[in-house]
Order: C-alpha cells, then structure tokens, then sequence
C-alpha cells in the first residue's frame, strides 16, 4: 500500500444491494484508489435507520448483502477496512459534539436533505434524518479522512463535514484534517426522470442476472420524439444512450450517428447496451458467487476491519477530547 499521506473514508447507507449508479458514482474510483491510499469503508447501518428505523432486518441483511457488493466490485479487504458503523460508538460521540455547533437552519437548508425528504414525501424531519450529515461528517473525521469518494448529491454533506472539522479546529485544537470531495460520474434511472436509484426503483442492480438486465432495459425511458423506428432520434436525452457513453465508450459516436439519423431502433440500442452492462457484470458475478460460498470469511472480514477501525476510532477520540479539555483520566 502506498504511504501517500490522504486518507479515504466513504461507505454507503445499509438499505439493500447496491447499483450501476453506486458503481459509477464511487465504487469505481474506490477500487482504482485503494491501493494507492489508506482507505476505510463503512456500512453506514446507523445512518440506514434515518429512513429504515422500522425495517432493522432489512438493515441487518442488508451489511451482509452490501459487503458482497463491495467485494465483488473488487474492493480487496487486504488493502481497505470494512467496517460496520454501529459498532463504533466513538462515532456517535463525535456526531453528539459536532452537533453542538451547527444549526438546525444549515441543517434545514442542506440541499440533498431537501430533495430527499421531498423524494419520499416526509413533511416533518425527524432529527436523525436531519442530522444525517453531522453524523456522516463524524464518519468522516474519526479516522481523520482527507479524501471522499461520493456521488455529486454528497457534496453539501461533505462541505458540512469540513465547516465542522473548522470549527472543531479553531475553538479547540488543529486535530481534526479538513476533508474534500472526490466525485464520480452520474447515472440516470431507466426512468429518465433523475439519478440510478432504489427508492425510486430505476435501478439495475450490481447483482442483476444477464437476463434481468435486459428485461430492465427493455422497459427504460427513451426519446419520447421517437414514435417510428425510422424517426430521427436526440440520443442526447435518451437515458439510454448515457449507458452507451459510460459502458460503450468505443461505439458511444457510432450509436449517436445511427439514432440521429434513425438507422437503428430503440430495440436494438438497448441490446447493445444491455450486452455491454453485462461484460462488465461478469466478473463481479463471479466474484460475489465466490464469496457467498464462504460466509464465515466474509463475517471475518468486517468483523476484523471494524475491530481496525475501532482502535484507530479510540484513538482520536482521545486527541479529541484532550483538545477539549473533557479527558479527565483514562478508563
């Protein structure tokens, strides 16, 4: 592992498998960054309840569902820490001090919190909910992260997250580093409408079968101009045609022509596509079909990675609280 000083933190919330768009917007950069930086990766299972509080079984299967995707993506558990959030207190402590000076208005105003609770119809926030991004902001600064890797609806979160670490800095002690974003690409839901995601059920899964894949596209948003086969296409707003950009880059100029000029249908498009997604698929299917064959060394992987990330935890908790002058004398 290199000894390049930045640090990753980013993880994902435990609310079931992840996606092409999870893998777009971080995965893929997590698994090219990993060997070249000390890296952490949560299952944000505490962070799940801010919208699942009443469904803990989807949440509990959902840290073993989520380890598999990570691993079949290619994250290798011996150059990245996995570990489960709810098993480090010192994050829920950092989360309760960082909470004592940010306002419920910056909070109110965040705008991913904004969109979110509008998405799923919440008229009154909870305070978990609300307080998401303190809670992620203490996910990061536990383990002094300089780098996340996210999606660009994460930015506000993060920008949150450095405010803290500012503020923490200038009323106590220079601890805490200042953390930046990394962002990935985004991708659009087959239904056209906004981003890949499972709330919205616009997603292919990073588990989906060669089949469902197909079956998924088959049904996805395209240009709504195009009523005839040989109707002239605007593959500029076709979700699909996104797809061909991101997982057919080589043929992404060839696809835009034919649809432009209506040489090639919908039907066809989305096959091309689908094949595409596919490739890309297949070792991830392998991998994962690998590790679900082997339970008890996938429990020992978070199990060891959050025993990890539990020692480095103690220890700023105790730079912590030795800025702020509350370490009183160790238990």
């Amino acid at each position: 592992m290199s000894m390049n000083k930045d640090v990753i933190l980013t993880g994902d919330r435990t609310t079931g498998q992840l996606h092409l768009g999870h893998y777009v917007g971080s995965l893929r950069s997590r698994v090219q960054l990993q060997n070249e930086y000390k890296t952490y990766i949560l299952l944000a299972d505490v962070q799940a309840l801010t919208t699942h509080y009443d469904q803990p079984g989807l949440i509990a299967d959902s840290v073993h569902q989520v380890t598999l995707d990570y691993l079949a993506v290619g994250i290798d558990p011996n150059q990245a820490t996995l570990f489960i959030q709810s098993m480090i207190p010192e994050i829920a402590e950092l989360t309760v001090i960082f909470s004592m000076f940010v306002t419920v208005n910056t909070l109110r105003h965040n705008p991913t919190i904004k969109t979110e609770a509008r998405d799923r119809g919440y008229t009154d926030l909870y305070y978990g909910f609300l307080g998401y991004p303190v809670s992620q902001a203490a996910d990061i600064a536990f383990c002094k992260a300089t780098l996340v890797p996210a999606g660009e609806d994460q930015i506000p979160h993060v920008e949150t997250a450095r405010k803290l670490v500012r503020r923490f800095n200038e009323l106590y002690a220079p601890v805490l580093p200042e953390p930046r974003i990394l962002t990935g690409e985004r991708l659009g839901g087959l239904d056209g409408i906004g981003k890949m995601s499972k709330s919205m059920g616009n997603a292919i899964s990073l588990n989906a079968s060669p089949d469902d894949v197909h079956a998924k596209l088959t049904k996805a948003k395209t240009d709504p101009a195009r009523i005839h086969r040989t109707d002239p296409g605007h593959p500029d707003i076709c979700p699909v045609f996104a797809y061909h950009q991101l997982f057919r880059k080589e043929h992404a100029e060839e696809i835009h022509t034919s649809c432009s000029q209506g040489s090639i249908g919908c039907r066809d498009c989305k096959h091309f596509a689908g094949t595409a997604i596919n490739d890309l698929l297949a070792p991830f299917r392998e991998r994962r079909n690998h590790y679900e064959q082997r339970e008890n060394e996938v429990k020992e992987i978070l199990a060891h990675g959050t025993r990890q990330a539990r020692k480095v935890a103690r220890e700023t908790m105790l730079e912590v609280r030795e800025a702020m002058g509350i370490r009183y004398f160790d238990l």
